[in-house]
């Protein structure tokens, strides 16, 4: 009989869904103090780090798409240990943290394509560069074994096929993440529930299949200017857009998966779930503390005299 009470938790908190604010601040011990206020902590810095990060930019870079796209992307590392950030504080509202990463990150993976055609001065200023020049098609993740796929040549209408390959996740992803709130909300949607008559695995495939057509474009578009971009360190910037991307999508979804098979086990008052999602937001927001410093190294940088004309310029010309 002493174990009933143990038994009697696993039984409240096991099956049901993540605890509520007031239990986890009622069981908080210590240890758990101290992990809360530096990953907290972590946060904040990571932040405020941003927050100089756009004064910078808004002292030193002119007022055009190149400056807004650098900020939005820059800010990705900030926003997702936010949301993460709060997640572990209010681990009920975890659904919508999630939700918000995943639609922040989406518009990200389009203005990333974004900025590596506005580093060159916008859409007419990279024609000019690159038109009729050999691409390769066969870049990942969809196409990076299709080796019999022919080189293209970069005009106007690739141009726009690639960018509405990026934007229709962009818009895409915003309207299933409402969708699922909303069936959320409604008690009818549950990341559990992966059988066919749910939403969950439907939702979950239309997103898969979506991220994987944006990426195709981004790969691209970077395999032909990683050269000329090399001395905007490109690659560095590259390299943390791809391991913020893995860490965001992948890590989320291998820790659920490893839950729902028993490789979590359950730790009153969080289900295996629960649990799953909350290691998830504590290592994010290490994670993206690491990401934030490195993203002002690489995306912080002086601009010559010239460059801020050619920004100018560039600026005039899409005025109407």
């Amino acid at each position: 009989m002493a174990g009933s009470p143990n038994r009697s938790l696993e039984l409240l908190y096991c099956g049901s869904s993540p605890p509520k604010a007031a239990e986890i601040l009622k069981d908080l011990n210590l240890p758990a103090i101290i992990l809360y206020s530096v990953l907290t902590l972590m946060a904040v810095i990571a932040n405020l780090v941003y927050l100089e990060e756009v004064i910078y930019l808004l002292r030193k870079v002119p007022s055009t798409n190149r400056r807004a796209t650098i900020m939005w992307i820059s800010g990705a590392a900030p926003v997702i240990a936010s949301t993460s950030c709060i997640g572990m504080w209010v681990p009920l509202a975890s659904m919508i943290t999630d939700l918000t990463t995943a639609v922040y990150f989406a518009i990200v993976i389009h203005k990333f394509q974004r900025m590596m055609i506005e580093e060159f001065g916008g859409d007419e200023a990279f024609l000019e560069r690159f038109e009729n020049t050999p691409v390769k098609m066969s870049t990942g993740p969809c196409c990076c074994c299709c080796l019999c796929i022919p080189f293209g040549k970069i005009s106007r209408r690739l141009m726009f096929m690639l960018k509405i390959g990026t934007f229709q996740l962009a818009f895409l992803r915003p309207v299933l993440m409402i969708f699922t709130l909303v069936l959320w909300v409604n008690g009818t949607f549950s990341l559990d529930d992966l059988t066919p008559s749910g939403p969950a695995i439907w939702i979950n495939t239309s997103l898969g299949v979506s991220t994987i057509v944006a990426l195709w474009p981004i790969g691209i578009v970077f395999n032909k200017v990683k050269v000329e971009l090399k001395n905007q360190k490109i690659i560095p910037k590259f390299t943390l857009y791809q391991i913020s991307f893995i860490l965001t999508q992948l890590q989320a979804a291998i820790l659920n998966i490893t839950a729902l098979s028993g490789g979590i086990a359950c730790a009153p008052p969080f289900s295996p779930t629960a649990r799953a999602g909350y290691m998830n937001q504590q290592l994010l927001i290490m994670e993206m503390f690491i990401i934030t410093i490195l993203s002002r190294i690489y995306y912080r940088r002086k601009y010559n005299p010239l460059e801020i004309d050619e920004m100018q310029d560039s600026k005039k010309s899409q005025m109407p």
